[in-house]
């Protein structure tokens, strides 16, 4: 494409038409490509022409074409840029909560792994489009803010993020409630009586570990019980930090009577140092844990824990792909995390 298209400024609104002119093809062949119908032949460069002209004239951030593409997915196929794979179950879990609600309308949702380089994405957005996706979801494996990079910025599709954010209301973003997630795993021990609570957190940089430690201390507030720091361990998500971290509350001359394990990786290690001290869970400690990871129902006790809601954030990220329009959105959707009642937690005793 000529480089003096290409730098473009829009100065006006873009138009349909002036789609067509820098792609070098007629308004009509504009329509198809970018309602992506795809029962009429278009060649695969022509439509990879028409969307880089439409995404290097900022066509589509608030045009009726972006508002109607998404209105029927019938038939069509979505894109899932995510960072990670293979480390934690998280992506596994949103893309198949995608999955099952794109199905019933014959969706198909293309995944692609970036690492989160850069240039990865590029790459993949570039990709996605030319494979005629009609949105896109991008998700973090950890809950954080995100700097998207300009090729999110100029996307003639919906963008949707998932366990991420920005402060760009145009694209509509969903993560975990955390802040009631750390509260409602409190609560749950308060009212087995526990007042005595320790909770050991992740790498505390991370917005999933300050705002679960921020769920406690308001738990706490509302029972009316201090927040002491000394019962406060700090972890960073693996079961020898758990171990590590237990040991040193159970050296407490007035140690706790259970424990918040912010995931439940590090309640493993937890419940291997109460072991170790000739305690049981949940006899002497109670113990609970967050993610509802697979090791949760082989320990034993089966371990009482705190949903995290990926495949639902799935599923609301592939249905808001069809719900943008001109109008401005609620920027973050927070997601409930539920409680998964085993048994390592008890009443407490005296």
């Amino acid at each position: 494409m000529d480089e003096s298209v290409s730098s473009r400024k829009p100065s006006k609104r873009i138009t349909m038409m002036d789609v067509a002119k820098a792609a070098g093809c007629s308004q009509a062949t504009v329509s198809v490509v970018l309602n992506n119908i795809m029962d009429i032949k278009i060649s695969a460069d022509l439509r990879a022409r028409v969307v880089e002209a439409a995404r290097s004239l900022g066509y589509g951030l608030a045009s009726p074409i972006r508002r109607a593409a998404l209105e029927e997915l019938r038939d069509g196929c979505i894109g899932f840029i995510v960072d990670q794979l293979t480390t934690t179950p998280e992506a596994v879990n949103a893309i198949e909560g995608a999955r099952q609600e794109s199905w019933n309308a014959d969706v198909t949702i293309l995944v692609a792994q970036t690492q989160g380089r850069a240039e990865y994405e590029r790459r993949a957005v570039d990709r996605l489009l030319r494979a005629g996706a009609q949105g896109i979801i991008y998700m973090s494996v950890f809950t954080r803010r995100v700097a998207l990079d300009s090729a999110f910025n100029e996307l003639p599709v919906p963008l949707v993020l998932l366990n991420c954010h920005t402060g760009d209301p145009r694209f509509p973003s969903v993560v975990p409630d955390e802040v009631n997630g750390g509260k409602l795993a409190t609560s749950t021990l308060i009212e087995k009586g526990h007042r005595r609570i320790g909770i050991i957190t992740g790498e505390t940089f991370m917005e999933a570990s300050q705002d679960r430690l921020i769920g406690y201390r308001k738990a706490l507030g509302k029972a009316g019980i201090d927040y002491d720091d000394q019962l406060v361990g700090e972890g960073n998500w693996t079961p020898t930090a758990g171990y590590e971290a237990t040991q040193r509350l159970l050296s407490l001359a007035d140690r706790p009577t259970a424990i918040f394990c912010q995931n439940d990786k590090m309640a493993m290690g937890c419940f291997t140092a109460i072991r170790e001290r000739g305690l049981s869970v949940p006899g002497d400690i109670s113990v609970i844990g967050y993610d509802d990871d697979e090791i949760a129902r082989h320990l034993r006790p089966q371990l009482t824990t705190i949903d995290l809601p990926h495949r639902a954030m799935g599923a609301w990220a592939v249905r808001h792909l069809g719900r943008q329009s001109g109008d401005v959105l609620p920027n973050t959707h927070k997601m409930v995390c539920g409680l998964i009642e085993r048994s390592s937690v008890g009443p407490f005793v005296a």
